[in-house]
């Protein structure tokens, strides 16, 4: 390994500005009866992404509208299918054999929406002309999700945060960048009890803990993180404090209550800022060995599926 160093993240986006793009999207997607959401998307990941940067580089999403407008045509068709089967079901009097197909269809989706959204989500994010990559494997990672779940209803969610751990570890540890991967180690046993604490301190507090008990999740995500290439290592750590999140939180809430729900633009620019000013980055990385390794990858439908699911991808 070389000589350690520290990288900068950033965000420096603005209120005004993503105002201004989720205003027009708006308009453009009541004009169009929501047919312009694809575009819109793409507005606001453009946006988002170009305004984060590392090591004063900011990032590129190269994903285009028409890619999630067929995306989401291919994802409304199949909830519209799963929907229909469920209907059809109930009309014919096989009400509890509709509500397990139900279940039993959207157990199946979430980790497939995950593992194509973050496919198509990677392939799209560059930095430098580096694309980012997801090389997890389907089957694995349905796996991994339909055993959580069945585990996490049988100790009656104990088993939640093993579940967590396992599938953001799963996740993470399978994205590149180029030819450096990401790894993530955080275990669910630290994260149980870690939730343990937290629940026991709000209770005991009021409420009050729960900016420390974030600070505290947050902090276990970001520790957990490095990114490898070779020989050289990159670890993240997070510098946020307790106070910075009820800062944070307690004003975006009063944005939100004061402008009507209008002053959204700035809480996510607000909340982005927070973020990415709370990590630190140190270590050493070769860009001059940094090959582009990943392929590129088109198809949007799980994304749109994810977003309909409301999954969270970042």
């Amino acid at each position: 390994m070389q000589e350690s160093r520290s990288y900068r993240l950033a965000f420096y986006g603005s209120g005004s500005e993503y105002f201004k793009i989720l205003i027009v999207n708006t308009i453009l997607s009541i004009l169009t009866l929501g047919l312009y959401y694809p575009w819109a998307k793409e507005k606001k990941l453009k946006y988002l992404y170009s305004k984060n940067t590392f090591d004063e580089t900011p990032f590129v999403f190269s994903g285009t509208g028409k890619e999630m407008f067929k995306g989401f045509i291919k994802a409304v068709g199949i909830f519209v299918l799963i929907y229909g089967i469920v209907l059809y079901l109930a009309l014919n009097g096989h009400v509890a054999a509709g509500l397990i197909f139900f279940y039993a269809a959207f157990i199946a989706i979430i980790p497939i929406a995950l593992h194509g959204a973050y496919k198509y989500r990677m392939a799209k994010t560059s930095w430098k002309g580096i694309r980012f990559g997801y090389n997890g494997d389907r089957k694995e990672l349905v796996g991994i999700f339909v055993k959580g779940i069945l585990l996490t209803i049988v100790t009656l969610g104990i088993y939640g945060a093993w579940f967590s751990m396992n599938i953001r570890r799963y996740i993470l540890s399978n994205i590149s960048a180029g030819n450096a991967r990401f790894v993530y180690t955080g275990q669910g046993n630290d994260y149980f009890w870690l939730n343990v604490k937290g629940y026991i301190l709000t209770i005991l507090t009021l409420g009050i803990y729960m900016f420390w008990w974030q600070k505290d999740q947050f902090e276990f995500l970001v520790n957990n993180m490095r990114l490898e290439q070779e020989e050289d290592v990159v670890f993240f750590n997070s510098k946020a404090t307790g106070a910075g999140f009820a800062g944070l939180m307690i004003v975006n809430l009063l944005i939100l209550v004061f402008t009507l729900g209008l002053g959204f633009a700035w809480v996510v620019t607000r909340s982005m800022s927070f973020i990415m000013n709370n990590i630190e980055a140190s270590g050493y990385y070769s860009l001059e060995s940094l090959q582009q390794s990943q392929q590129d990858y088109s198809d949007a439908t799980a994304d749109d599926m994810a977003d309909i699911l409301d999954l969270g991808i970042v």
